[in-house]
């Protein structure tokens, strides 16, 4: 990267410079993505598998009896899809989240408690940015004091629950609180919304984030007397949302954690006695590979020799999910199956 020396009058520093111009979150309801899906409908490749994967998800959502859960791996929260996201929720599209720690925290929570991303460039001296403390998510830079700071938003909030063990899902319930109580900078975030909505929000490795600073800042603070994660609790709060909802669908964005911690409730639930349906509908976009066996790549139909998902509504779109995912919400959105759903309100199980 090569740094002026002259920098533009407008700006103090040149980080200022390099922060400027914030990344701006596309909104599914300001444009009608119905025309475009049709058409990629009677095209090939992965547009062909796009429009059919709009296809089921539309199912999902006009099937009365199915329940969504929305997985969320990797960074287009950041990149620019997370008012899509929120707007799932709030729109009554989703009925449960099982994301990232960095989905939740660093980048939705962030945004809430009023930081931004900002536009930058993927090829660049690194070590120049480490030098004013931005940090670099491909070509999206991010303000390392800023995220210091939600580190310790996060620690205040642990250092006000009981020292005790929970779930990702109690301690985004806090979070969410906190926001609501005055603390949100930005309205509409996930966390806040799925507060308000009783959409549980799940984080199966919550500690790999600014979460996890935070509460080893907590910990260090309250040596003897301090709160816990029980990812095992999630696992089980989890699988008894399957079990309550019967009939579900999965809308995945990445693979990672999220994807199989949802996809392995139907595993879990025999394991405890109950009889439950393979996840009936089922839509992954993602650009893992296949080849290496990994997880995060492995395909839906291959799920289903583990019992997981059904192989009559599943579709794989190997596609960079942030140029995608506003095509298949907006699509969705403007049809308008979502207007006749019941919020199922799955956090009110847990007495929220």
């Amino acid at each position: 990267m090569t740094v002026n020396p002259h920098i533009a009058p407008q700006f103090e520093s040149q980080k200022d410079a390099l922060l400027s111009t914030p990344i701006e979150h596309i909104d599914m309801t300001t444009f009608d993505a119905r025309d475009i899906i049709d058409a990629m409908a009677k095209m090939s490749f992965t547009s062909r598998d796009l429009a059919r994967a709009a296809e089921i998800y539309n199912a999902m959502l006009a099937d009365q009896s199915c329940s969504i859960i929305l997985t969320l791996a990797g960074s287009t929260s950041a990149g620019g899809c997370m008012q899509i996201y929120a707007d799932l929720i709030k729109y009554n599209m989703v009925d449960a989240v099982v994301a990232t720690g960095a989905s939740i925290v660093d980048m939705d929570f962030f945004e809430a408690l009023g930081f931004r991303h900002f536009r930058g460039r993927p090829v660049v001296d690194d070590n120049y940015l480490r030098d004013l403390a931005i940090d670099r998510i491909y070509d999206t830079y991010i303000d390392e004091e800023d995220l210091q700071s939600c580190d310790r938003a996060i620690t205040d909030i642990a250092d006000g629950l009981a020292p005790r063990p929970h779930t990702s899902r109690e301690f985004i319930h806090a979070m969410g609180a906190y926001l609501v109580s005055g603390n949100a900078r930005k309205p509409g975030s996930l966390v806040q919304t799925a507060y308000e909505n009783a959409v549980p929000v799940f984080c199966p490795a919550f500690t790999d984030s600014s979460a996890g600073f935070g509460l080893v800042m907590h910990q260090d603070r309250n040596p003897k007397n301090h709160l816990t994660i029980d990812s095992i609790r999630d696992f089980r709060e989890l699988t008894d949302i399957k079990i309550e909802a019967g009939t579900t669908g999965l809308l995945m964005v990445g693979g990672g954690v999220p994807k199989n911690f949802a996809q392995d409730t139907v595993v879990c639930a025999e394991m405890l006695g109950h009889q439950v349906e393979m996840h009936k509908y089922a839509v992954q976009i993602t650009v893992a590979d296949v080849r290496d066996g990994a997880c995060s790549g492995s395909t839906l139909k291959e799920a289903s020799s583990w019992g997981k998902v059904d192989t009559a509504m599943e579709q794989m779109v190997f596609a960079e999910a942030g140029s995608v995912i506003p095509l298949l919400a907006s699509d969705a959105y403007h049809r308008g199956n979502w207007k006749n759903r019941r919020r199922r309100r799955f956090a009110s199980i847990y007495g929220q």
